[in-house]
C-alpha cells in the first residue's frame, strides 16, 4: 500500500479522536485539523477503501490474507478532501451503507489491520496530526498527548446518519439504519483485535446534546491547555 510521507515521528504531536459511527468524530477531526493547520488522518476511510475494492472484485470479506495482499497493492491518496485509489475518485463510493457494513467486517481481520498500520503511522508529520478512528488512541498512536473519545446515544447517532444520507438524496430507512448501527457497535466493541474502547487516559466527550461547534471548542481548549500548538 502506498502513502505519502516518511516514517512517522514520535516527537510530532497527535490529537487522537476515537468513537463509534455517527458520533461526529470525522467532522470534528477535520475542523480541528483545519483550525490548527495540521494533517488529517481519516483511518476509517482506509478500511472503507479496502472494503469498497473488495466488493468491486467480489472478494471473500473473511479472507484476511487475500484482503491484506490486495490492500498492499493499492495506491491511496487523500487530496483536497477527495479520496483517490489507483487514480480513481472513490470519495462517494466509500460512504455508502454496503461499504460501511463491509468495512466493519474487514476491520476485525488482523492481516488487514497490519497492512494498514504502517500507512497510518507514516502520516505523523510536522507540524502535527489529527487522527480520527476507532483505535487511534489505544493502538495506532498510543503515545498521543491528547486522546479524545467522542460518543453519543445510539438513536442520536442514527438520526445524524439518516439526515446526512437524506441530504445527499439517498433513500434510507431509519429503522434499518438504527439496526445496522447497533449491529456495528456490537461488532466493533466486542472484536478481539483493537476493540472500540476509550484509552485509559482519554477525555470522554458525550456529544448527544452538544453541537459540533461546542465539541470543537472543547477539543481546541484541551489542545491549548496542553500547549500542543
Amino acid at each position: 500500500m502506498n502513502g505519502g510521507g516518511e516514517n512517522g515521528r514520535a516527537d510530532v504531536p497527535v490529537v487522537a479522536i476515537d468513537g463509534p459511527s455517527g458520533s461526529g468524530k470525522g467532522t470534528v477531526a477535520a475542523l480541528v485539523a483545519e483550525r490548527l493547520g495540521w494533517a488529517l488522518l481519516d483511518s476509517g476511510a482506509l478500511y472503507r477503501i479496502v472494503a469498497a475494492v473488495a466488493l468491486e472484485r467480489n472478494m471473500d470479506l473473511t479472507d484476511g490474507a487475500a484482503l491484506a495482499a490486495m490492500a498492499a497493492g493499492l495506491e491511496i491518496r487523500f487530496e483536497d478532501e477527495r479520496v483517490r485509489v489507483d487514480g480513481r475518485d472513490l470519495t462517494e463510493t466509500i460512504r455508502t451503507e454496503p461499504v460501511s457494513r463491509a468495512s466493519s467486517q474487514v476491520a476485525v481481520l488482523i492481516p488487514v489491520r497490519e497492512a494498514i498500520l504502517d500507512l497510518q503511522r507514516s502520516m505523523r508529520q510536522p507540524p502535527g496530526l489529527v487522527a480520527d478512528g476507532r483505535d487511534m488512541g489505544t493502538v495506532v498512536f498510543a503515545d498521543a498527548p491528547l486522546k479524545i473519545f467522542l460518543d453519543a446515544s445510539t438513536r442520536v447517532r442514527a438520526e445524524r446518519r439518516y439526515n446526512q444520507l437524506k441530504n445527499k438524496g439517498l433513500d434510507v430507512n431509519f429503522r434499518a439504519l438504527l439496526a445496522n448501527l447497533e449491529e456495528r457497535d456490537a461488532r466493533d466493541r466486542d472484536r478481539a483485535v483493537s476493540p472500540l474502547v476509550p484509552a485509559p487516559d482519554a477525555l470522554i466527550i458525550d456529544s448527544t446534546d452538544l453541537t459540533i461547534e461546542e465539541v470543537l471548542e472543547k477539543v481546541l481548549s484541551e489542545v491549548e491547555s496542553r500547549q500542543l500548538n
